[in-house]
């Protein structure tokens, strides 16, 4: 994988998980969790930002559009939408809390396999990058966690 590639999944990565975190939001909006609809709708923010800093990266490359089929993912499907079925009128706290760790562990996971597995250094130095603010959503999501089961 090289840069551009990179760069072009991490777009693609981005822009599911501010999707997935705008849906877990809403949904707890409707259960009357306050602080956690706060909570999922910061996390789209980053993802956002996110997104919008891996397309400024691009900005002076030449980005590939990769077909949804031709995305080199692991089991064939981006790590922050597997095994994601939507979120329906049941979810609850604890639910969508795990949602939020499944996903954030394969997309950290994703990032941190590519930055251990380039010989190419700026694409290490990318991917390490990217699993770094990766490890910080998971951070933030075990510390709402423990404070959720306390």
């Amino acid at each position: 994988m090289n840069v551009e590639t990179f760069l072009a999944h991490a777009i693609q990565l981005e822009r599911e998980a501010a999707r997935r975190y705008e849906e877990l939001s809403a949904a707890l909006a409707t259960e009357g969790n306050a602080d956690l609809k706060a909570f999922f709708a910061l996390m789209a923010k980053y993802s956002r930002l996110h997104l919008a800093d891996a397309m400024a990266r691009g900005g002076f490359r030449e980005i590939p559009v990769i077909a949804p089929q031709d995305f080199q993912w692991p089991d064939g499907v981006s790590p922050e939408v597997a095994d994601w079925a939507g979120v329906d009128a049941l979810l609850d706290a604890p639910a969508a809390l795990a949602l939020a760790m499944d996903s954030e562990r394969r997309g950290h996971a994703w990032y941190a396999a590519v930055a251990a597995s380039t010989i190419d250094p700026e694409l290490r130095a990318l991917a390490a990058e990217f699993a770094e603010e990766e490890a910080d959503h998971l951070r933030q999501l075990q510390a709402l966690i423990a404070a959720h089961v306390a």
